[in-house]
């Protein structure tokens, strides 16, 4: 479990060598805009299946996911224009949002959204992800770094102590330094009027 600080000096060569990791199917730890995430390959079923692993949760239950704009959400999602017009206000930043999602693109969503007929989808606003989304060809499966049940952590080292000994554990680690950040709020789009189902 390889550990890596980003630094201004530094950017393009971490952000070099994080897409190479997920690219190739790993699971990276990475900073956000809230809080640090566990990242991979959405369209990758093996990353996808070892992020539930890392993470401890069932993989009957969801993760969000993270999309570098609204033209790649709508692939995923069933959006109407009401919806959209919503979302720009929303979007990038510190709110999920959950669609029903498009049936054509049940496959592509792999494991982290098969089950039902809903998706979470966030347009992150932090520089780094932001570049990476940008310079991938596929959304990032996300989820927060913390066992299920249990708190988000707020730096790197809590990460490497977290999964330290432990036989899933991510493949790196960026630091990022430390994250004030709550989770994202969470607002279902499923329903009219919207729901809030996390503040």
């Amino acid at each position: 479990m390889q550990v890596l600080k980003i630094t201004e000096k530094n950017f393009k060569e971490i952000i070099k060598i994080t897409l190479k990791f997920i690219k190739n199917g790993k699971v990276v730890i990475f900073p956000t805009d809230t809080v640090y995430g566990l990242v991979c390959d959405v369209t990758n079923k093996k990353a996808v299946r070892k992020l539930f692993k890392i993470k401890n949760r069932p993989i009957k239950k969801p993760v969000p996911i993270f999309v570098k704009d609204i033209k790649t959400a709508k692939k995923l999602a069933i959006v109407n224009k009401e919806q959209e017009k919503l979302l720009k206000k929303y979007w990038p930043g510190k709110t999920t949002v959950v669609f029903k999602k498009t049936r054509l693109r049940a496959v592509f969503t792999n494991a982290s959204a098969r089950q039902g007929n809903t998706i979470a989808i966030r347009i992150p606003k932090y520089k780094p992800l932001n570049i990476l989304l940008n310079k991938l060809n596929f959304p990032l499966a996300q989820t927060s770094v913390n066992f299920s049940g249990k708190s988000p952590i707020a730096n790197a080292g809590e990460a490497l102590k977290l999964f330290n000994r432990r036989k899933n554990k991510p493949d790196l680690i960026i630091d990022g330094g430390k994250l004030k950040n709550k989770s994202s709020k969470i607002i279902d789009l499923t329903v009219n009027p919207p729901k809030i189902l996390r503040p």
